[in-house]
């Protein structure tokens, strides 16, 4: 019998095959939201799947370790999938073919599964057999050209914008999507989530800003982009960070207040004082140190917050009255979101299955 588990997608079955990047991601989420999961990892490596570097991405399922090079292991792979909601996979396009299980072979087999693909480049197109890793994705879509200090290379935002943002979140509203169609067309269908697509559209906002002359294509001129002296962090007494964001005029006003400037002295959206307005906020936030500065504005509608490190996050009271970090099997990790009224998510148990097991629990 399968484990009973929790969260508004208890019930689901999906099977996801070992790949790095946004599919391990997108199996956590869909895990923590009560999908039951069964990962298909080469063999050799079910020991360390939960371990070290692993333990948080591929947290809340089982793995199996099949050669999907043998005709036999790879027949068994296909009996799971046949049992299955949806597919999770992330190889270059074609490979899954090769090796008889790709969406034909499983579709065939299975009529109402959702077979979803996550790729950098998407399953075709001119790029579509080239390597590449999120710094390349988003570098196509305008994201990274947008990103940075003037003057100087683009800074790559972690792996956030093409990887995650763009690749996992894609990817699992994609197969949620496509469950829901199922429920009522009867059919199955393949997600083709491209990294490239999904960045694109995460830069949505900014497209329509550039179209109507509100954004330029210089870094550091733009409302967002560290351009405006309210949208940017500066250095403290103890070269720690805030970061301000007072954008709305009731904000700002109050952020003059606190920091003893005269309104009349920095009209916000007059640019021939912005570098005036730089230098006088330097100079009012290098006089404390970040935390004395955090207890001066924290509580009020002046939208400034300390710059957290990753260590410090967790810690941080707010994080902590909400439970968004928590330790789980010896590890400080993210704690399941969004958050359901109902049907509350929950990390599951995670380990190695047999092949049979796996198939008997999903009997």
């Amino acid at each position: 019998m399968s484990e009973q588990k929790s969260g508004p997608l208890a019930g689901q079955r999906i099977v996801e095959f070992d790949a790095i990047g946004p599919v391990p991601l997108a199996g956590m989420i869909l895990s923590d939201l009560g999908a039951e999961i069964v990962r298909i990892g080469r063999p050799g490596n079910a020991a360390r799947a939960n371990s070290g570097a692993n333990a948080i991405l591929m947290r809340g399922r089982h793995t199996v370790e099949l050669d999907l090079k043998d005709r036999a292991q790879r027949d068994q792979a296909m009996a799971l999938v046949a049992q299955a909601d949806a597919l999770l996979e992330g190889q270059r396009p074609g490979v899954m073919e090769r090796l008889g299980l790709g969406p034909d072979d499983c579709l065939a087999r299975n009529r109402r599964l959702v077979y979803g693909r996550m790729t950098g480049w998407g399953q075709n197109g001119p790029l579509s057999q080239s390597a590449g890793h999120d710094i390349d994705y988003i570098a196509i879509t305008g994201a990274l050209g947008a990103m940075g200090r003037a003057g100087e290379p683009p800074m790559p935002p972690l792996n956030l914008v093409g990887d995650y943002g763009g690749g996992t979140m894609f990817l699992a509203l994609g197969v949620v999507a496509a469950m829901l169609s199922t429920k009522s067309t009867g059919k199955g269908q393949i997600v083709d989530a491209a990294m490239t697509d999904g960045a694109a559209v995460l830069m949505s906002m900014f497209y329509a800003f550039h179209q109507a002359g509100m954004w330029t294509t210089d870094r550091e001129a733009n409302l967002l982009d560290g351009g405006t002296p309210y949208y940017r962090c500066y250095a403290c007494a103890d070269r720690g960070y805030m970061a301000v964001g007072a954008i709305e005029p009731q904000f700002f006003a109050l952020l003059l207040d606190k920091l003893d400037l005269a309104a009349g002295d920095f009209p916000q959206n007059d640019r021939t004082c912005w570098p005036a307005m730089v230098k006088a906020f330097e100079t009012a936030f290098a006089t404390r140190t970040r935390d004395e500065w955090t207890s001066y504005f924290e509580g009020g509608d002046a939208c400034v917050a300390p710059v957290l490190s990753i260590a410090e996050a967790p810690g941080h009271h707010h994080n902590a009255a909400r439970q968004t970090f928590a330790e789980y099997d010896g590890v400080i990790q993210p704690m399941p979101a969004p958050r359901f009224s109902a049907t509350p998510a929950a990390i599951g148990e995670s380990g190695v299955l047999t092949i049979e097991d796996a198939l008997s629990r999903w009997g």
